[in-house]
């Protein structure tokens, strides 16, 4: 099995059988110590999503934290879902998503969903002085990521048009910047 998904499993699992958090383990891949990337964690049970949470950018010292951190909150923490229980372990697998640095697409013809996923963010508004408010009242800045590489996003209109829904982001009413990104994914 992967090194990634092995991290992933084992910290989920020790999370939910023991109530704990591990530590990154001394037997792991160099890179796992001195890399840093936003990670995302997917978790599915008999091929249904059970929980996906990332971070675009990394927020740990390096991966390793970032995977433990991001498969125990897919476990316990997406909104979406019930906390995994013990006795569906045995039903999970995971996905680990090592995601590049995003860059800012300054023409959509240059997506490929397939190969880039997406960050679509609301753009901030300028107040009458052309400085940048983030908050004027009635407006606050909304961010939708999507991965790549998904069944059944084939288009970037498609892709557009879910992370946009995922961020309850109004295109038609919204001005939208979007970043790309590419992901290792390991299974």
């Amino acid at each position: 099995m992967n090194p990634y998904i092995v991290l992933a499993k084992k910290a989920v699992e020790t999370h939910i059988k023991e109530g704990k958090i591990i530590s990154p383990p001394n037997d792991l891949p160099k890179e796992f110590y001195e890399r840093k990337a936003g990670v995302f964690v997917t978790i599915m049970k008999d091929n249904e999503l059970r929980g996906c949470i990332g971070t675009s950018l990394p927020t740990k010292k390096n991966i390793a934290e970032e995977i433990i951190s991001n498969a125990l909150a897919a476990a316990v923490e997406d909104y979406r879902f019930e906390p995994v229980e013990e006795k569906e372990l045995s039903h999970l697998s995971y996905t680990v998503y090592i995601l590049s640095e995003p860059e800012l697409v300054e023409d959509i013809n240059t997506l490929d969903p397939k190969k880039f996923g997406i960050i679509v963010k609301t753009m901030p508004i300028k107040s009458p002085t052309g400085i940048d408010v983030l908050f004027d009242g009635h407006f606050r800045l909304k961010s939708g990521l999507l991965l790549p590489d998904l069944e059944g996003v084939d288009t970037v209109k498609e892709q557009i048009s879910i992370t946009c829904q995922k961020a309850g982001i109004n295109p038609l009413k919204e001005k939208i910047i979007i970043y790309k990104f590419t992901a290792e994914k390991y299974q």
